[in-house]
């Protein structure tokens, strides 16, 4: 069905469609060969459209999914040391996706992709102070050590990061398991956090991030987020 040219470059994600037809007035589109006009209608599915010479494609609808990452995984879409990444995890998702933020190697739990740059930007900025919760298995829990972990601490870079929130939810004598909130995500936080109160990781699982809960998702899996749960990370992005 032949549309406005406008339109068309608008609904592709090119531009705006005011800014389109600046783009049109520029002979930087054309049609089936011959540069387009403004006001000029075309058939996407029928007419050969180009834009500066490269054929017009459809923006590809975003897609947002959760994986529960197992151990073993590096957050990386290649990892030049041959090792298992997350990529293997994710192979069949819809679209081409990326993580948003990091889990390390030894970590588990719930990681988000999608192939929505501005949403994995605002996810990822410090500004946007986006909560991501943690249980965290140790030993060596004491109430000095909880002290330190409610403090403001200062990372051997020289970076300060927000106090986080800590509930002890299982506490033994072999183990204990905490409830961590953070609102940064620096490299390996938690497990710096712990050893510098003087407490070390068993296990360490990401179970939610901005509203959005690992609940009972196999490990190994991802599913695909819920419309709802989309506009959530959306208002946490800030956009």
């Amino acid at each position: 069905m032949k549309e406005r040219l406008q339109k068309i470059l608008s609904e592709y994600g090119v531009s705006s469609r005011r800014g389109a037809e600046k783009l049109i007035e520029a002979g930087r589109v054309q049609v089936n060969g011959v540069c387009a006009e403004v006001g000029m209608s075309a058939d996407p599915e029928q007419d050969v459209i180009t834009f500066d010479g490269q054929v017009l494609r459809r923006k590809p609808e975003t897609v947002v999914l959760m994986l529960h990452k197992p151990r073993g995984f590096v957050t990386s879409m290649h990892d030049e040391q041959g090792r298992h990444d997350v990529s293997e995890l994710v192979a069949d998702a819809p679209e081409r996706v990326v993580p948003i933020g990091r889990l390390d190697r030894d970590s588990e739990g719930l990681l988000l992709f999608t192939n929505d740059g501005p949403l994995c930007n605002g996810l990822m900025h410090p500004k946007n102070r986006v909560d991501k919760i943690y249980e965290v298995t140790v030993t060596g829990l004491t109430e000095q050590g909880l002290s330190v972990l409610r403090s403001p601490l200062v990372m051997q870079d020289g970076y300060r990061i927000q106090p986080a929130e800590v509930t002890v939810i299982l506490r033994n004598n072999e183990h204990s398991v905490l409830q961590i909130t953070i609102h940064e995500g620096r490299n390996r936080q938690i497990r710096r956090m712990c050893a510098m109160a003087h407490m070390k990781v068993i296990r360490l699982v990401r179970v939610e991030e901005s509203g959005v809960k690992l609940g009972n998702l196999p490990s190994g899996s991802w599913r695909l987020l819920s419309p709802d749960e989309i506009q959530m990370l959306r208002t946490e992005a800030g956009i």
